[in-house]
């Protein structure tokens, strides 16, 4: 049999590959909450010694800086204040605290059909991060980002298959009043997505007027407390080893309020944390775990997500690496002691350093979003669309993501070993007396279906067909699905009644 024939005998199935109905969550390629944990980067004996060197460090260094609200809240479950004023954690009180703390947390969507289900290894891929820059493709440039980029990329997110959650990738620079920014932040994400939503506060005070605002959206405060589809991005921390005294207030204030909350410490290898990788989980480790200890002594099983986030550093240079092998592992680290302590955890992966999406970007983003993945991280942070380091954020990398994703997921899953897969009868009949090949056989066909990705942009055709039709450009055809997208009402606006009542009540940026 030629190429050609082969090509020809093809036909047939490439007519199946484009799904005419969607298929049942459960016979879905790839979808949300797949389990990973394939991968551990760590020995059982490194993720013993990382575990008791956080507690020698939560013990012997403590946390500088907690404000009087969580000294009174963790001392009255057993920590220590010392006379340096740091407070320090006795290993039994860590211990029983992890013990304890909520290993199922649910993070609702708008619509129910989006809720995540963090626990064990279950994987779920979003946005996240706070670039201050739009990345122009056209004009290969970057600019402030504004309200409207924040809106829009909720809109493609809400669009995207293997995008699970949105939390906020961007800064409105468009908006200079803090308070209006935060605000208006909950606002464009939550109009134009039905999926979970990330954001963070500036001040208490905020936090207590979006909380009036998710009433008004969720349509009264039980119903938002009952199904709250909006989590605190809280970095309660600044590295090394010290308590963020305001934003530890304003994750109280989420707490009580009834909001989830990622306890976000982001300390960067060889700056703000121990340039060995290990050190540098070590740290994150002790923070967050000193952070649950501080959940918990507030609100005992409240919903919290474990968000180690180091980050490496160039140590040429001591700029950020996001996109290098390092940052693979570190993350991928950093999710197997998630699994360690079974406490649902998020960290970053899918970032690039570099500057537009180009090959640079692909192989950054693909090998630590394959790594988190296969490493069980719940939450995998900053996953799609993040340029520069963190500093930027492109709509086409975002819809280009998708698709990386998609093939990140397929790699997640493994491959199924079962009585039908191992496919011993199909070769029976396709070798002796069959066609002497399987490309239109029903297992083939049938598993098209539910066992194969295909890319929604990624181009797979011949030389020759690229050519005849015209050398299609990957940059081009994501800006033409973005234009398509954005073209078409959001699914996600709110009702008449509600849309007023917010306006009512806020200043909005964005045109009704």
């Amino acid at each position: 049999m030629t190429v050609q024939t082969s090509r020809r005998s093809g036909g047939r199935a490439a007519r199946f590959s484009a799904r005419t109905a969607p298929l049942a969550d459960h016979l879905r390629p790839v979808r949300a909450g797949l389990s990973g944990g394939q991968y551990s980067p760590l020995t059982d004996a490194g993720v013993a010694r990382i575990h008791q060197a956080a507690l020698a460090a939560l013990s012997e260094i403590g946390l500088a800086n907690a404000p009087a609200s969580g000294i009174a809240a963790m001392t009255a479950a057993g920590a220590v204040l010392g006379d340096d004023g740091r407070l320090r954690f006795p290993a039994a009180l860590v211990e029983d605290t992890i013990a304890r703390a909520n290993r199922s947390v649910t993070l609702c969507g708008r619509d129910a059909r989006h809720d995540l289900h963090l626990s064990g290894s279950r994987v779920h891929y979003g946005t996240a991060g706070a670039a201050v820059h739009m990345v122009d493709v056209d004009g290969r440039t970057y600019r402030d980002s504004t309200v409207q980029d924040l809106h829009d990329a909720a809109r493609i997110a809400d669009r995207l298959d293997n995008i699970h959650f949105v939390q906020r990738p961007m800064v409105c620079r468009d908006i200079p009043d803090n308070r209006e920014m935060d605000l208006n932040t909950i606002y464009a994400c939550c109009a134009g997505t039905t999926k979970h939503v990330g954001t963070s506060f500036t001040e208490v005070a905020f936090a207590r007027d979006a909380l009036e605002m998710l009433h008004i959206i969720a349509g009264g405060e039980d119903a938002w407390r009952a199904r709250p589809f909006v989590s605190n991005s809280n970095c309660f921390v600044v590295p090394p080893m010290k308590f963020a005294t305001e934003s530890c207030e304003v994750m109280e204030t989420c707490i009580r309020g009834g909001m989830p909350v990622l306890l976000l410490s982001a300390g960067q290898a060889g700056a703000t944390a121990p340039a060995s990788i290990a050190g540098a989980i070590v740290q994150a480790v002790a923070e967050c775990l000193a952070g649950l200890v501080y959940v918990n002594a507030i609100a005992p099983g409240h919903p919290a997500i474990f968000g180690t986030w180091p980050f490496v550093s160039d140590l040429r240079t001591g700029a950020m690496s996001g996109g290098s092998g390092e940052q693979a592992l570190l993350t991928a680290g950093c999710a197997q002691m998630h699994r360690h302590y079974a406490l649902p955890g998020g960290a970053a992966a899918g970032i690039a350093d570099a500057k537009l999406p180009d090959m640079q970007a692909g192989w950054e983003q693909m090998c630590s979003n394959v790594m988190a993945g296969l490493s069980g991280l719940n939450m995998v942070y900053e996953a799609a669309g993040m340029h520069a380091s963190l500093l930027g954020f492109c709509h086409e990398s975002l819809i280009l993501g998708d698709d990386l994703i998609g093939q990140a997921l397929r790699c997640l899953r493994g491959i199924e070993v079962s009585e039908d897969s191992v496919s011993l009868e199909v070769m029976r009949a396709t070798c002796i007396g069959g066609p002497g090949h399987y490309l239109g056989s029903d297992q083939t066909l049938a598993l098209m279906q539910t066992d194969y990705v295909y890319p929604t942009l990624g181009d797979r055709t011949s030389p020759k067909e690229w050519l005849e039709r015209d050398r299609p450009d990957l940059l081009q055809r994501a800006t033409a699905l973005k234009t398509r997208i954005l073209s078409q009402p959001s699914a996600a606006r709110f009702d008449a009644v509600t849309e007023a009542a917010l306006r009512a009540r806020y200043t909005i940026h964005l045109p009704v």
